[in-house]
């Protein structure tokens, strides 16, 4: 009986697995607010670049961030698999994210998370934004730690 409590005190995470060119990056899914199809995203004059403009979903006017952009990989392509990810930061604020393609939902259990170490596997400033990396059976995902992410973004305007 004792083993069994044992086991229900394990930490199991929820991850969207998200697709930037052939990365495959997690995003803590308590930060998933909706997940929307490419749409018209309308311009906004004075932005930093990797902010790509504004969209209205369901009367609210989101910002749109290209992450490819503000982690200083290669521009976005978009195709028929763009996502639009809309994000709640812990502040309340909704964000929107460009990603390439929505893969799946992954449960990792806090002993297949390790802590992000700072070398060169990371691309770009890929690095300054993650909180760990997931192991899935083979595959390794990165752990994207949302507030990093967007902790600079009202200094950029």
């Amino acid at each position: 009986m004792d083993s069994l409590l044992e086991t229900t005190e394990i930490e199991r995470i929820q991850f969207i697995v998200v697709q930037f060119g052939e990365e495959q990056y997690g995003i803590n899914i308590k930060y998933i607010d909706n997940i929307v199809r490419m749409q018209h995203i309308t311009r906004v004059p004075q932005v930093p670049h990797y902010i790509k403009g504004v969209i209205n979903l369901r009367g609210e006017v989101i910002p749109v961030v290209s992450i490819r952009l503000k982690m200083g990989l290669e521009p976005d392509e978009i195709t028929k698999n763009t996502r639009i990810i809309i994000i709640r930061l812990d502040n309340g604020e909704l964000i929107g994210m460009l990603v390439d393609q929505v893969k799946e939902v992954v449960t990792l259990e806090s002993s297949q998370i390790d802590q992000a170490s700072y070398d060169s596997t990371a691309k770009g400033e890929m690095a300054n934004f993650l909180s760990g990396v997931g192991k899935n059976g083979e595959d390794l995902i990165s752990l994207l730690d949302l507030n990093l992410v967007f902790a600079d973004k009202d200094k950029d305007k």
